[in-house]
């Protein structure tokens, strides 16, 4: 492999440091004053660029006419995103059936313009900072006729810079030109969706972040990196903070000033501070750093295991006359998060020091790169409430709310860049139809994107790690300058050379995760077959950084938003045919082919569209929770399931698969079945062995536990009943029974796990549907994406299920989501015969899905006779009813009181 210049490659890199600086900020201003401040360019004029450097710079002086542009009132946004956001486009009309691929894409093949115009009063002795956070994917600025950068520097989707503007700027009116240019994923550092979705128009480009203009005095400092370190175990003992940041002397002259650390408990009490005396010289810098002892620390913790204490550290530089000449502060949290690879070369997090095994899923930004703070905390909830501790971001590292949201909430992020573009363009890599190889200039990109991204990151307690590669693992340069970033911000998390197998820079080490599959449908057995690992792929062992059983049916309240009534009828009528909203129309996922075929002969060929979506939302549960039960069945195996992250957790668009809710907010069968099976405790059923596994999440609970065990039959005929005694311990699985032959079976039988404590408390219910046999999994002709079934499990007896009585009692009960009232829900089946898959719906008045909406249960399955009891919240208003159907009952809807 040819190597670029690296003197080239290093100074360009050295140039891209100078100039990178900390995460926008979140304070608004737009008067100057004699403290440091700093605003966010709130609003945008956009239009395309009239391609004439004269006329760009007669643009960006104050008073330009822009009165005939896209007026947009937002601080960010791609072109889409603008145009959105103006109203000129409706998204439910773009994303209605197959409309997006028609749209007029070659608007966006030239370049764009984003203009503002911001008043300030400079006062002598401040300097003001232009800061951006990343355009995709380069762009020009110029400020009041004058150029501050060109595409050369400004480039790169994640590479952040900060321009000293001081001056260029007028004592009034300021004119901010930005022009953006085309994004071509092969060729630039961009935001990829690979195959999940159609490109967008626009294929992202814009000012996707935050610009701000920065005040500071003659001393500036560069972003607050916060260190902590204490000893296990976690709380026991003292802890050290330590605030640190590059101060910079901004005149020649030499200057002595106070640097003052201060520390915060966000739930309160008094602050610590520390000062120390620094002496710059003209135009020299210096590394601040400030260490405080806390004696009684409070830690932070993942959701699950604790609380998420907060603390504000922040450094300000104080000049002679006691006033400030800048300051950086951030919030954080301590904790300790360590990786390591065991016997098994699979990856191990702890956090706090217990082991940590990761669940959750691969999210996914807007296809437009819009950002909803609201939409991503219920997203996050939405995680929490499946049991989930991670979220993985795949290149999509969104702004500072997602982290702070995380932060607040204790959900783990494992960030890291995208695969199959640009940015894993090594000579290596073998799945790149366009293989543009890095340049010493794309090292220099590459180096502004990583330390402006872990400059964002470091402080944030819900970081879990950060991966340098997914598909592919970074050459030796790129993990040089990747590591010198993340050095110069004093990161404490891991660094995992890639989400895969494959192979690993040195430097770094083997990643200990892998991406062997399944994309596709897969049986539930698949993921309990894990024995011979070398060739069983995605089974429920190691790491499993993306993988899944390819579902996420949204149900029909959703689709209808999106799909024609030719459209529905295409998914029971035509069950091999190309769907647009699948992934794209080149890839292996264009269709519902093998999950379809699975569908017919597993449960018997679709009557109908309702008959086809009961049995895909059967098909979609069974699928999620068999995944992650396996793998918390298997954590304490003799090689365990370390991790699993579910491809997807969510789309970019509305989406008939690839998610465990859907674009509209809507869970579904997929988003219960991982519910049911990432519960913290929890008693799971593996299809291969018949083995009864006992799994404990937690990190305190202990003790003894019973399991009663129940099979009927398909016509309510007792089968079984057993009571298993044990004993559960923190964060720890077992094999506790192993069924019997079953006397008496019918075709599809009925399985009911419930798991009690020692007080007789239900912790966990389950209810499996069980065939004579298994489905035959074919291994040795495996692909990339599915193992083929040679012989289905037989389910189409469900068909002849005799019809239920189930009657539905709604009362209120207070105390709800964010303040807002709730509902138990009271299931009574008066039948003889169990009531197979019932699933409710909070609807409004007029039908339509009440969303977000947190169900205790949900496409539950009762016994004969049986009463469940379920709670509903929703922080929406509008909900009138709950709306009840079932694989063999009557649909009914219960009005709320």
């Amino acid at each position: 492999m040819r190597l670029p210049n690296p003197l080239l490659y290093l100074l360009l890199g050295t140039v891209a440091e100078a100039i990178n600086r900390s995460p926008y900020p979140t304070s608004v201003t737009s008067v100057s004053s004699p403290k440091p401040s700093s605003f966010v360019v709130p609003t945008w004029d956009i239009q395309t660029s009239p391609q004439d450097g004269e006329a760009l710079a007669q643009l960006s002086l104050p008073g330009a006419n822009v009165t005939d542009w896209h007026h947009i009132s937002t601080s960010r946004c791609t072109l889409m995103g603008c145009l959105l956001h103006a109203g000129v486009y409706d998204d439910s009309k773009l994303f209605f059936s197959d409309n997006l691929q028609s749209f007029n894409r070659s608007q966006f093949a030239v370049p764009w313009l984003y203009r503002n115009e911001f008043k300030l009063n400079p006062r002598q002795g401040q300097h003001y900072f232009l800061k951006t956070n990343g355009i995709t994917s380069k762009a020009d600025i110029l400020l009041n006729g004058d150029t501050v950068a060109t595409k050369d520097i400004q480039v790169g989707s994640y590479a952040g810079h900060e321009y000293e503007i001081t001056e260029l700027l007028n004592g009034g009116p300021n004119g901010l030109l930005i022009q953006v240019y085309p994004t071509d994923y092969n060729y630039d550092f961009a935001l990829g969706f690979v195959d999940w979705n159609p490109h967008p128009p626009d294929n992202g480009t814009g000012v996707w972040r935050d610009v701000a203009v920065r005040q500071t005095g003659p001393v500036a400092l560069e972003p607050l990196r916060v260190v902590t370190n204490f000893e296990l175990p976690a709380g026991e003992g003292a802890a050290n903070v330590t605030l640190k940041a590059t101060a910079r002397s901004l005149e020649n002259r030499n200057l002595t000033f106070a640097a003052q650390s201060t520390i915060l408990a966000k739930s309160g009490g008094a602050p610590i501070t520390k000062t120390q005396s620094v002496t710059l010289g003209p135009y020299q810098s210096v590394d601040i750093s400030l260490t405080t002892a806390l004696l009684r620390p409070s830690i932070w913790w993942p959701k699950a295991w604790g609380s998420q204490p907060l603390y504000n550290g922040k450094l300000s530089i104080l000049m002679g006359n006691s006033t400030i000449s800048d300051t950086v502060e951030q919030n954080f949290g301590i904790r300790k998060v360590t990786s390591s690879v065991n016997a098994h070369n699979d990856t191990i997090f702890s956090i706090n020091g217990h082991p940590f095994q990761v669940i959750g899923g691969g999210y996914s930004s807007d296809m437009f790169l819009r950002w909803d703070t609201s939409k991503f905390e219920t997203q996050a909830q939405y995680m929490l409430d499946l049991g989930h501790n991670t979220v993985r971001l795949e290149g999509k590292m969104e702004h500072p709310e997602l982290y702070e949201v995380a932060d607040r909430l204790g959900l783990m992020v494992l960030p890291g860049w995208e695969c199959c573009d640009k940015w894993e363009a090594w000579q290596y890599n073998e799945d790149l139809a366009v293989k543009s190889d890095w340049t010493a200039h794309d090292y220099g990109i590459a180096n502004a994107s990583m330390r402006h991204e872990a400059a964002m990151l470091q402080s944030h307690p819900s970081l879990l790690g950060f991966l340098v590669g997914s598909d592919y693992w970074p050459n030796d340069n790129a993990t040089s300058i990747y590591m010198d970033a993340f050095k110069s911000t004093d990161w404490q998390n891991p660094i995992v050379a890639s989400a895969s197998k494959r192979s690993y820079p040195a430097a770094l080490g083997p990643g200990g995760m892998k991406m062997d599959g399944p994309y596709d449908w897969v049986p539930p057995n698949y993921w309990y077959d894990a024995e011979p690992s070398e060739d069983r792929l995605g089974a429920a062992f190691g790491f499993g950084s993306e993988l899944g059983a390819g579902v996420g049916t949204p149900e029909i309240g959703s689709l209808k938003k999106f799909l024609t009534k030719e459209d529905l009828d295409d998914l029971w009528k035509k069950p091999e045919k190309g769907l647009y909203h699948m992934s794209t129309n080149v890839s292996s996922f264009y269709d519902r082919n093998i999950y379809n075929d699975a569908l017919w002969k597993r449960m018997g060929a679709p009557t109908s569209l309702d008959d086809y979506l009961l049995k895909a939302q059967m098909m979609d549960y069974e699928a999620t929770r068999a995944q992650f039960e396996s793998v918390s069945a298997f954590w304490s195996k003799n090689r365990p399931a370390t991790g699993l992250i579910y491809w997807m957790l969510n789309n970019a668009w509305p989406s008939l698969h690839w998610n465990l809710f859907d674009y509209y907010m809507r869970p579904a069968g997929s988003y219960f079945g991982a519910k049911v099976g990432a519960r913290p405790e929890h008693v799971a059923f593996d299809y291969l062995t018949k083995e009864l596994y006992l799994i404990n999440h937690s990190i305190d609970r202990r003790g003894p536990r019973a399991v009663n065990v129940d099979i009927v039959g398909l016509h309510g005929e007792k089968l079984a009943n057993t009571t298993v005694r044990t004993l559960t311990e923190p964060n720890k699985s077992k094999s506790i029974h192993k069924l019997s032959t079953l006397k008496g079976a019918t075709d599809v039988n009925f399985l009911r796990v419930v798991l009690a404590d020692e007080k007789g408390q239900t912790l966990s219910r389950n209810v499996y549907w069980i065939a004579k046999t298994i489905d035959q999994l074919d291994w040795d002709n495996s692909d990339w994406f599915y193992t083929p079934v040679t012989e289905y499990a037989n389910y189409s007896a469900l068909d002849q299920l005799q019809l239920a009585q189930v009657t539905t009692t709604v009362a209120p009960t207070k105390g709800g989501l964010n303040g807002s009232d709730g509902h138990y829900v009271l299931l009574e089946n008066h039948s003889s015969v169990p009531a197979v898959f019932v699933s409710l719906n909070l609807v409004d008045g007029a039908g339509g899905d009440v969303v977000p909406v947190f169900w205790s249960d949900n496409y539950v399955t009762l016994w004969p006779h049986e009463k469940l009891s379920l709670t509903v919240k929703s922080p929406s208003k509008g909900a009138a009813a709950v709306l009840v159907r079932g694989k063999n009952l009557a649909s009914v809807t219960v009005a709320l009181e």
